[in-house]
């Protein structure tokens, strides 16, 4: 399915053949999830949960409603936190700079955004929400933990039909560096490749 012409030039030059066999043993769960809810006749609903929903689970989140679209793959993303804080300006930054389109819609210390990837696709709504916000999925979602500190803290993800770990190292351990935006970039570049893999796994 067509994305803009800078991001579909960036997953088409995603090598997954780089991950490593542990890591796809993850991922491969996470796709078979995926695929379960699909041949129960349901769109696939998952939420990306990390600590502030800041910078990973935004970054997760965007990625795969991406490249779901871009495998034509019936799912929905979401993103939450254990606590509402951001979407971190250096996020956005960084999808921009690869080819997203990020419309402001409000101008608060939580700002809200909208965030194309493709001409005749609904946005991504994209602002810091904790996990269980009205606008996140309730029942039948698939709950994927992209932080240690969600995974041990959030012990419950309530009515959730499947929990998968699935941690990043958090970018935001370079903010105020000279290599700050390169690290965002590799945070990116790196799930949005394990994104890749995982729904070119669903056929």
């Amino acid at each position: 399915m067509s994305l803009f012409e800078p991001i579909e030039k960036y997953v088409d030059q995603l090598d997954v053949a780089s991950i490593s066999a542990a890591r796809k043993l993850v991922l491969n769960e996470l796709a078979a999830a995926i695929k379960q809810q699909n041949n129960e006749g349901k769109t696939a609903q998952l939420n990306f949960i990390c600590t502030q929903n800041s910078r990973r689970s935004h970054f997760t989140q965007i990625w795969a409603q991406t490249i779901a679209h871009f495998f034509d793959v019936n799912a929905h993303c979401y993103s939450g936190g254990t606590e509402a804080t951001a979407l971190f300006p250096k996020v956005l930054e960084t999808l921009i700079n690869i080819g997203f389109e990020a419309i402001p819609l409000s101008n608060e210390p939580n700002p809200i955004y909208a965030i194309k990837f493709a001409a005749i696709q609904q946005p991504i709504i994209g602002f810091s929400k904790i996990t269980n916000h009205k606008l996140n999925p309730s029942t039948d979602f698939i709950a994927v933990m992209t932080c240690s500190q969600a995974d041990a803290h959030c012990t419950l993800v309530f009515d959730a039909d499947k929990r998968i770990s699935l941690p990043y190292d958090d970018p935001k351990a370079f903010d105020n560096v000279a290599i700050q935006a390169d690290k965002y970039l590799a945070t990116s570049t790196l799930i949005a490749k394990e994104m890749k893999y995982v729904f070119s796994q669903i056929q």
